[in-house]
């Protein structure tokens, strides 16, 4: 499906690009450029664009899986002979990562791809608000291959395919994402009852913007992060606009924001990807479905792959009393007896009666997880995720891409924790503190007396996690290199990942990053 999917890109580029491509039947017959733009729709070119953040992004074995297993959140531990993958999954774990790795290479692939269907609609005559949505989309893009790899492959529109492409070092990368975002601004819509949240808006922008500023100073040395008190303005700017536009506020319950029907009542969605049957079912990769199918044992329902876990000393960041921890979910646990957010101890089905695991144990899951499982206990062990609700509704609880729970990249409470990080950073702890006590008493943790460096990085992995964020948090605070659960030890190297060995091999322009 990939090679197809790259056969038909790059067949579709030509045109983009000025090329002559005989597509007519009759022998010797061309498709000139004025002729194309007649053809090719450039709404169909956008729809494409949007369609192609569902790999990179959704997938849980792309850009989700190497910001949350390389953390101290997510684990996919090997159990007998599951979830091996030939140690794929344990090298993000311990960090061992190596420029052949797989998930690194389909990441990096999959984000120049989705820049590249970005940049396609600008080659034919797009509107403004099209335009400036084909450039948000290529941002994005760019943001994330920025945050893994440190440099970024990038083509002008019209650009000639046989060349390789010419690659924006950090600095150079960060100024051009941060000068597009802000001129895009202007012809982006506002969120409104017609423009939903899989649209960019304004507020999209604004996020990623902040996201931009935020991390600016990480992407410059991540060694020895700095942040510059003017970025950090532009943040706690940009977030007064996103929070003082009256579009969002926190939602009653936590886990609304990520259900089957998020996109009426998830109040908190700034942006997201619109997911259900005819939607993310003709997109390549998994959509939000594998953010609980990996984790779920096969017994319980919707039956899962028993897979994904997290560490009990992040599971031991909540308060009891904190929703984020897990609750039971209006139709979900009801119908299946599955709960939301952490899955710990005696699972149940939806009658109140004990599961077991295939080998009889009781479907009880532990505190105590290794990397390697070969007991006869190895299906239970470990803290399970839910972190999206099953939809039981759309999907039936089958996990395909049927379930319509929209993917979020931005939402309010990250907005809120951006702004106080940037309050925290210049000197108003004070400011930062009411923001992040506003949340907390929301989610039902008891508030704040001071806010820290180390507090406010707890409170986000609280709220943010699997939500794709953490490694950039942890790189950011200065925490990614310190030894954790199931990780001993590290190396500076792994604050970037290396580039992949074929993009090396194609494009003289990249320079492997240092280490690899």
């Amino acid at each position: 499906m990939h090679l197809h999917k790259k056969l038909s890109i790059f067949a579709l580029s030509a045109l983009a690009f000025g090329a002559c491509t005989k597509l007519d039947e009759k022998l010797g017959s061309t498709l000139v450029r004025s002729e194309a733009e007649k053809v090719i729709k450039v709404n169909s070119l956008l729809i494409n664009a949007y369609n192609d953040m569902q790999l990179p992004f959704q997938d849980q074995s792309n850009f989700w899986a190497l910001q949350e297993m390389p953390s101290d959140e997510a684990v996919a531990p090997t159990r007998g002979g599951d979830w091996d993958d030939n140690g794929a999954w344990r090298s993000l774990k311990l960090h061992t990562w190596t420029p052949e790795h797989g998930t690194i290479q389909n990441t990096f692939t999959n984000l120049l791809l989705l820049q590249f269907s970005a940049t396609n609609v600008l080659n034919f005559n797009p509107s403004k608000q099209q335009a400036a949505e084909a450039r948000f989309i290529r941002a994005l893009s760019m943001f994330a291959t920025l945050d893994g790899w440190g440099q970024v492959p990038y083509r002008e529109p019209n650009e000639n395919l046989l060349m390789p492409p010419k690659v924006k070092p950090a600095a150079e990368a960060i100024a051009f994402i941060i000068t597009e975002l802000t001129a895009i601004i202007p012809d982006l819509p506002e969120r409104s009852g017609t423009v939903k949240a899989w649209t960019a808006s304004k507020d999209a922008a604004r996020a990623l913007l902040m996201k931009c500023y935020l991390n600016k100073g990480a992407f410059l040395n991540r060694s020895n992060p700095a942040f510059d008190a003017a970025d950090m303005q532009q943040v706690i700017t940009l977030a007064d606009q996103v929070i003082g536009s009256g579009r969002y506020s926190l939602a009653n319950n936590y886990f609304d924001n990520l259900a089957y029907n998020n996109d009426v009542i998830g109040t908190e969605n700034i942006f997201t990807q619109q997911n259900g049957p005819g939607l993310s079912t003709i997109r390549g990769g998994n959509a939000a479905f594998c953010h609980w199918a990996p984790t779920l044992h096969y017994h319980q329902m919707p039956s899962g792959w028993n897979g994904f876990a997290t560490t009990a000393t992040f599971y031991d960041l909540f308060e009891a009393t904190d929703i984020r921890r897990g609750v039971a979910y209006d139709g979900v646990t009801d119908v299946t007896g599955t709960r939301v957010g952490f899955l710990i101890g005696q699972q149940f089905d939806k009658n109140g009666t004990a599961l077991k695991d295939r080998k009889g144990n009781n479907l009880a899951f532990t505190r105590d997880l290794k990397l390697s499982e070969s007991g006869n206990d190895l299906e239970i062990k470990g803290i399970r995720v839910v972190k999206y609700p099953p939809d039981m509704v759309t999907d039936g609880g089958h996990n395909s891409n049927n379930a319509s729970n929209d993917w979020v990249f931005f939402r309010l409470a990250d907005v809120m924790l951006m702004k106080a990080e940037a309050q925290l950073r210049t000197n108003n702890a004070a400011g930062g503190l009411l923001v992040v006590n506003q949340l907390r008493v929301k989610r039902g943790a008891t508030p704040f007396a001071t806010l820290t460096l180390a507090n406010l990085l707890d409170e986000r992995g609280r709220e943010m996690y699997w939500e794709g964020w953490r490694r950039q948090d942890l790189i950011r605070f200065g925490k990614f290199l310190q030894p954790w659960d199931l990780k001993p030890t590290d190396d500076p190297r792994n604050l970037l990942f290396p580039i992949p060995v074929n993009d090396l091999a194609v494009n003289p322009n990249l320079k492997q990053n240092p280490g690899y």
